[in-house]
């Protein structure tokens, strides 16, 4: 298994594998295939210490996160969620917490996310797409928020979901167990983009992260950054002033050496060489 070599730290996984190519991009694969991926206690850890940490690091432009086999993601580890029967509620609640942590430090990475899906994507699989910034699906994937039909709920995943899609769909397909593929996924906003196939994916995602790896890597960060503020409940109450909050967010970025390289570049109608 290859693995991520940053400027801190050598680390290996056990359900992840990692690698970062030289222009900065780190790819993030889940790697469970015989089991389609699905996460448990040791994946979850895993995804917080790589979304959390490692693609935070410098060296870091944009993670392309996808599945290894043949499907992208098909939730829970059905052996891990089993040994919720022998937890107590506060057991219970620690798993949970952080369950949600997860999909919150995907979530809240500063680095772009690409999410190249595949095969199926099905309860905390949906969540994990949600959590990407720019969603590219092959044709025939397949989606399902199917909790319910284990008699639980997509809890962790919900206020994810429900930002991504909003709330008539959520409702709908949170109570349905609906499966349905990409079209109706490009539809309620859950994938931004339909590969045909697969090598279509891989093309796809080389053209947007071709296209990413142009713009200011702080302004990347920074505009997601800023939709989250200005959308997701938490951050919003922050904000007294919508307004002054904008105005003051881009009298700040103006004059950074990266906007000003930007600005410059774009005069002297040349390529930016972004100060790192």
């Amino acid at each position: 298994m290859r693995h991520l070599i940053l400027e801190f730290e050598t680390m290996k996984f056990k359900t992840l594998e990692t690698t970062l190519s030289p222009n900065g991009v780190l790819t993030v694969k889940l790697n469970r295939p015989d089991i389609r991926n699905a996460f448990n206690a040791v994946m979850i850890d895993e995804l917080h210490q790589v979304f959390g940490k490692d693609a935070e690091n410098k060296k870091v432009k944009i993670v392309v996160f996808r599945g290894e086999g043949s499907n992208f993601c098909a939730g829970g580890d059905l052996a891990w969620m089993k040994n919720s029967s022998k937890l107590t509620v506060k057991q219970n609640l620690v798993e949970t917490r952080h369950l949600s942590d997860m999909f919150r430090t995907i979530n809240e990475c500063t680095k772009p996310i690409i999410g190249a899906v595949h095969g199926a994507a099905i309860g905390g699989g949906v969540g994990l797409v949600s959590v990407c910034d720019y969603v590219i699906a092959t044709t025939d994937t397949t989606f399902s928020l199917s909790e319910v039909r284990l008699g639980i709920v997509p809890a962790c995943i919900g206020p994810f979901v429900v930002a991504k899609i909003g709330a008539s769909h959520a409702r709908a397909l949170f109570i349905s167990a609906e499966r349905f593929q990409s079209p109706k996924a490009f539809e309620i906003g859950l994938i931004h983009e339909i590969a045909k196939d697969s090598m279509a994916l891989d093309i796809a995602v080389e053209r947007v992260t071709s296209n990413m790896l142009k713009a200011g890597p702080r302004a990347m960060s920074i505009a997601k950054q800023l939709v989250l503020d200005l959308t997701w409940p938490e951050r919003r109450v922050k904000i007294k002033n919508c307004y002054e909050y904008v105005s003051k967010t881009l009298s700040e970025l103006r004059v950074t050496p990266e906007a000003q390289e930007g600005l410059k570049a774009f005069l002297e109608k040349r390529t930016p060489v972004w100060p790192q």
